[in-house]
């Protein structure tokens, strides 16, 4: 079950008590205070891990406390600190605090870690209250008190290209020819509920593409299900707009093309800026005598400065090319993955 949001609640280790001591020993009448201050509490930091990606276990376990510092003890001995309480998340995962709605800050690559919930500094012993007007002070600190909050986390996969599409125009099973992912393919629209990810071998290189839930006119005000998961590309190099160039059903693909790009544009402009490439699919459903809606969509995509590539899922027909022009869109992209 993928899930990109998860409310936690995450509590730093308490700081141990300092020590009141004094030294004994034979032949020393006045050894004076000696009390060790206590250890350091744990921090609770959030730490990408890249085998995961939902944040599913989080639902079912949403607390998180490190433990508290050791106390201080005699002979000048200061507490051990506490072990850091980690929390493992995707990479991709933005922490926010929940109560003040600031966003504390990300987890991105493998390994990265973000501390949320600093633990509480040790208290001093009573050696540290020795002074010439004080020789024998009998007091110590209690530890600080650790960081406690409730987070928000969002997730948004990291993906090079990101699908982009109506309803049941052929994302899926584009994405299941193109790489190893088997995402749910069928007859019906909103097959797709949930991002998918897929590896894609272009020129020996690795490309990662997100297909989302299909777009519908209107969702920009809520309706449907893509743009509640459109921010997983927001963090992609490229583009790819899946349309269906059969026709079937009336549709007309210059328009639904359009379709996606004005509900885009409501959700984040910004997204329109990256390097696109239109994938117009189902071409072995398209009659011979019909080409033409494959030229009318071409001069839709080109009044936006995109290129057109026709394929079939089901024959095969245009994959090569299009694996090609991906290689040729994420190098003028760059390495740079935006993050949004």
């Amino acid at each position: 079950m993928f899930v990109d949001r998860a409310r936690i609640f995450v509590k730093g280790g308490d700081g141990g008590r300092g020590c009141v001591s004094f030294r004994r020993e034979a032949r020393v009448p006045r050894g004076g205070p000696d009390g060790g201050d206590g250890g350091k509490g744990g921090d609770v930091v959030l730490e990408a891990v890249a085998h995961q990606n939902t944040l599913l276990p989080l639902r079912y376990h949403s607390e998180f406390r490190a433990d508290r510092g050791r106390h201080g003890s005699s002979s000048q001995k200061t507490g051990r600190s506490a072990e850091d309480c980690v929390v493992k998340v995707p990479p991709g995962t933005i922490a926010m605090d929940e109560l003040t709605q600031t966003v504390i800050g990300e987890v991105v690559g493998e390994g990265e870690r973000l501390l949320v919930a600093r633990g509480g500094r040790g208290g001093r012993g009573n050696r540290a209250f020795l002074s010439q007007w004080n020789r024998a002070p009998r007091e110590a600190e209690d530890g600080r008190p650790g960081e406690e909050r409730w987070l928000r986390l969002d997730l948004k996969l990291l993906a090079d290209v990101g699908l982009l599409g109506l309803p049941n125009a052929g994302k899926s099973s584009l994405l299941r020819k193109l790489s190893a992912a088997r995402p749910k393919v069928a007859s019906y629209p909103f097959t797709t509920l949930t991002p998918v990810l897929g590896v894609v071998e272009v020129q020996d290189a690795r490309v990662v593409v997100a297909d989302v839930p299909g777009i519908i006119e209107g969702a920009h005000g809520g309706a449907g299900l893509g743009l509640h998961f459109l921010r997983h590309v927001q963090r992609t190099r490229a583009l790819l707009h899946v349309v269906d160039a059969s026709g079937q059903n009336g549709r007309d693909p210059a328009a639904d093309l359009q379709l996606v790009i004005e509900e885009v544009r409501h959700f984040d402009a910004s997204l329109l800026e990256r390097v696109q490439l239109v994938a117009a699919t189902k071409l072995d459903l398209v009659p011979a005598d019909a080409r033409d809606v494959l030229r009318d969509l071409q001069q839709a995509a080109g009044r936006h400065g995109f290129e057109v590539v026709a394929v079939s899922s089901a024959s095969g027909e245009g994959l090569d090319e299009l694996k090609q022009r991906l290689a040729m869109m994420l190098a003028a992209a760059g390495d740079e993955v935006t993050a949004s």
